[in-house]
């Protein structure tokens, strides 16, 4: 299934139904007038998370939504029938946007929400809400009120409590397979991952967090190089980042700095999370390369980064605890510094 993050669509909500004219009129019986009904009112337009969705491909070959025009009354004092709304069945996670692409409207982060975005007009009242002493006949009714209608942006944003960033090929597409169950596809060149990719994470049973990948950060990817930053926005809702960094890279320092560099210029307080460093792809280089590399590291950081291969599985589950012990803090539990490697019984751990 094609992955797409952002979709532009165009809603309407339905008209209200006109009210009739109409009167009594039969022979034998007395009291007749005016008994015109009143139209329906037109259909809402809903939108609504679901959980079995995750991505907004149904958006791109249908653009356009409209709800039902309320039906029109009838003689006999019959109203009309209400038009049917519509729901927009959106992944969790979502985020809906006016036609600016800046300001939000509404929210979808957690499943079964259901927000009302536009309300279908009213329907107009039929002419015998308008008899009185003095217009017993009313001639006249109310035609039924216009629907609203506006275009909107869909933006969505995994729902993931840590996040993976790098350059390309730093290794991460390995962790996050090395990690959990997830698939992603895996190569030895640059920008092997096109779309963002999640994992569930399963230390014991109750410890279990999601994990997403996004595809690598270049320098100037803010400003559209390579695939660009438009994927940071599926990390915004992370507690962590995890922040690979290839061992085998000439200047780690500088790999490190343009990671930062581009999370910085995105913003949106992703350049504040929590932050844990490591090496990565480990098995690759000798001892020699890897202290001096992690010695250069913790010069421009000041923190001592891990050591991992995520094809050796060697660190890998030291840097799952530090993962884990930083959503922790993050959801305000309180972590001693024993629980930041929680002893989950012996063993050779598999995702």
């Amino acid at each position: 299934m094609k992955f797409l993050d952002q979709a532009k669509i165009y809603i309407r909500s339905g008209n209200g139904g006109a009210g009739s004219v109409s009167f009594r009129r039969e022979k034998y019986v007395e009291y007749g007038g005016p008994n015109g009904g009143d139209g329906g009112k037109g259909g809402d337009v809903w939108v609504e998370s679901v959980e079995n969705l995750n991505t907004l491909i149904d958006y791109r070959y249908q653009q356009h939504f409209k709800a039902k025009t309320g039906g029109h009354g009838e003689g006999s004092n019959r109203s009309g029938k209400d038009g049917d709304d519509i729901t927009l069945k959106v992944p969790v996670g979502t985020q809906i946007l006016d036609e600016d692409n800046e300001e939000v409207l509404a929210d979808l982060d957690k499943p079964g929400m259901r927000i009302l975005l536009m309300e279908g007009g009213r329907g107009g009242k039929g002419n015998a809400h308008f008899k009185s002493s003095t217009n017993q006949a009313p001639r006249y009714s109310q035609p039924g009120e216009t629907g609203q209608e506006r275009w909107i942006w869909l933006r969505l944003k995994l729902i993931a409590d840590a996040g993976l960033v790098g350059l390309p090929n730093a290794g991460k597409s390995t962790f996050l397979a090395a990690a959990s169950k997830a698939n992603p596809k895996i190569a030895a060149y640059p920008f092997t991952t096109l779309h963002p990719n999640l994992g569930v994470v399963d230390l014991a049973s109750d410890a279990r967090f999601v994990l997403a990948d996004i595809p690598g950060l270049i320098e100037g990817a803010h400003e559209g190089a390579g695939i660009g930053d438009r994927f940071l926005g599926h990390i915004e809702r992370t507690a962590v980042l995890l922040h690979l960094v290839d061992c085998g890279q000439d200047d780690v320092a500088e790999a490190y700095r343009i990671v930062r560099g581009e999370l910085e210029a995105y913003g949106q307080g992703i350049e504040d999370k929590a932050e844990i460093l490591a090496l990565s792809k480990t098995d690759t280089v000798d001892a020699e390369t890897l202290e001096a590399a992690s010695d250069a590291l913790e010069a421009v950081t000041g923190r001592k980064p891990l050591h991992l291969s995520a094809a050796t599985n060697t660190g890998v589950r030291e840097a799952l605890f530090a993962v884990w012990a930083a959503i922790r803090r993050d959801r305000g539990e309180i972590v001693s510094d024993e629980d930041d490697h929680p002893d989950f019984g012996d063993g050779d751990w598999t995702p």
